[in-house]
């Protein structure tokens, strides 16, 4: 009884703490690359609410426009647009973007991955492994490298790559190990 009863106090301190917002980011401008839905969605949510400018991107505008439509609801400071990773020009405009309304950059959340086959691994073609490759390491690396010019003229930057539990829990139809 006395263990359920703590139990129960436990998950609410646990709730409580989790919707303390204590503005630690204010003044920050962030980039969440992939922030339309999911983790990369609840990142942007949690660094807007923690005070941070935050720019959201997708590939798709209507999941641009749904994710801005719910944050500024919620009298959060973003902007948003259409950004696929994997093309110079989107990413060169995603930075502009980021600059032009907010005025510097101090936080970067690499989120955009896809795996596009559920094949197995020596199932998977190679133009399959090249989009995997092209996406989740090679437009990482390139907006990472675009930005840091802008991320070191921060006093206190802070670069953040998302991977996959699939790193740690391999799924039998990974196309990648």
């Amino acid at each position: 009884m006395l263990r359920s009863s703590i139990n129960r106090s436990m998950q609410q301190i646990n709730r409580n703490l989790s919707e303390i917002k204590c503005k630690r980011l204010e003044g920050k401008v962030a980039i969440v690359t992939a922030s339309t839905q999911g983790i990369g969605f609840a990142i942007a949510k949690r660094l807007a609410e923690e005070g941070a400018k935050v720019m959201i991107s997708s590939r798709k505008e209507e999941n641009v426009q749904n994710a801005l439509k719910e944050l500024k609801s919620k009298n959060l400071n973003v902007c948003g647009m259409t950004c696929h990773v994997g093309k110079n020009e989107d990413r060169k405009s995603l930075l502009e973007k980021t600059i032009q309304e907010f005025h510097g950059l101090d936080i970067l959340v690499l989120n955009a991955g896809v795996n596009p086959s559920f094949s197995t691994f020596f199932e998977t073609s190679e133009s399959v492994w090249d989009k995997i490759f092209d996406i989740n390491v090679k437009s990482t690396f390139l907006l990472l490298r675009d930005s840091l010019s802008f991320l070191r003229k921060s006093k206190s930057a802070s670069v953040i790559l998302l991977s996959s539990i699939v790193g740690y829990l391999p799924l039998d139809v990974s196309s990648y190990i």
